[in-house]
């Protein structure tokens, strides 16, 4: 038991953002749990608290008390001194503020985990069905989208593009993740908030693809992509092998994250049969270029 928690705790840390080192320390806290074959309920007394902060707690979405993480490890039977003492540091850089913990006039478009895992992926695929997702938006279009769907102020709208144009910049950074994203052949051909805009859309796209990084596949019309997943989602990959692929989808109640095998073994099937229906990504710079060069239809 001791030698496999040692074992755990003595991998590099895949990076310092809190938010991914919670999933990290969730992970491993899970696994721990499991290997000593105690129950979510027997956890949760063992830290005066119910099951589901335990899930909570192994979801790396809440930040992990110092006497919590003493009582767990006690629970689980980790009695060596020096895995408790790691398990006690990576709690301390866990529960640090984060890049995308600050800023408050930024802080309302999504989770602050969420974006903190999304800048931490080593690999982003995306499928928003109707409209392109938004990593790919340009400033025009996004506050085009934003302004139809939600009508909120001017003020509240430049927030949400400001702190888009933050999350995109992941794109292109120096240590860039590879991004894949299935497009809809519909979404390409809406021209919403104008020629200009649209035109102005499609470039950008264009420039994206000519990235090494960057993968695109348009989904022709005739497939029907709600057909496949009427829903959008994004799933996030990490370099670190103990963290699975995470989830990402849009909910009334919220944004959700699902990191189960059988939940993300779902999402995965979607996305390749998205993959398979799409036109081979070899295709999409020729289409782009087409669409170029073609004014849309009002």
């Amino acid at each position: 038991m001791i030698e496999d928690s040692r074992q755990t705790c003595a991998d590099d840390d895949p990076g310092e953002d809190p938010a991914l080192l919670r999933r990290v320390l969730g992970v491993r806290l899970r696994k721990l749990r499991e290997t000593a074959g105690i129950s979510g309920e027997t956890a949760g007394r063992a830290i005066r608290a119910s099951h589901s902060k335990i899930s909570r707690l192994e979801a790396g979405r809440v930040i992990f008390r110092a006497k919590d993480i003493e009582d767990l490890l006690t629970a689980y039977g980790v009695r060596d001194a020096a895995t408790r003492s790691e398990f006690r540091r990576l709690a301390e850089r866990a529960n640090a503020t984060g890049r995308w913990q600050a800023g408050a006039d930024l802080a309302t478009a999504r989770p602050d985990t969420y974006l903190a895992l999304e800048d931490s992926a080593a690999l982003i695929r995306c499928y928003a069905p109707s409209l392109l997702p938004d990593l790919v938006w340009t400033p025009s279009y996004a506050h085009t989208i934003f302004a139809i769907a939600d009508q909120q102020p001017a003020a509240a709208i430049q927030n949400r593009i400001e702190l888009l144009t933050r999350r995109q910049r992941l794109l292109t950074r120096a240590d860039a993740p590879k991004a894949w994203f299935v497009i809809e052949e519909a979404a390409l051909r809406r021209p919403l908030g104008g020629a200009a805009i649209w035109q102005g859309q499609v470039d950008h796209l264009a420039e994206l693809v000519a990235r090494p990084n960057i993968t695109v596949q348009v989904l022709p019309d005739h497939i029907g992509g709600p057909a496949i997943s009427g829903t959008a989602f994004t799933m996030l990959r990490f370099a670190a092998p103990e963290l699975s692929d995470l989830a990402h989808f849009p909910h009334p109640s919220g944004p959700q994250f699902l990191d189960r095998p059988g939940d993300v073994d779902r999402f995965n099937a979607t996305w390749a049969r998205l993959c398979v229906c799409a036109l081979p990504p070899d295709r999409t710079a020729h289409l782009l270029d087409t669409f170029r060069t073609t004014r849309p239809r009002h």
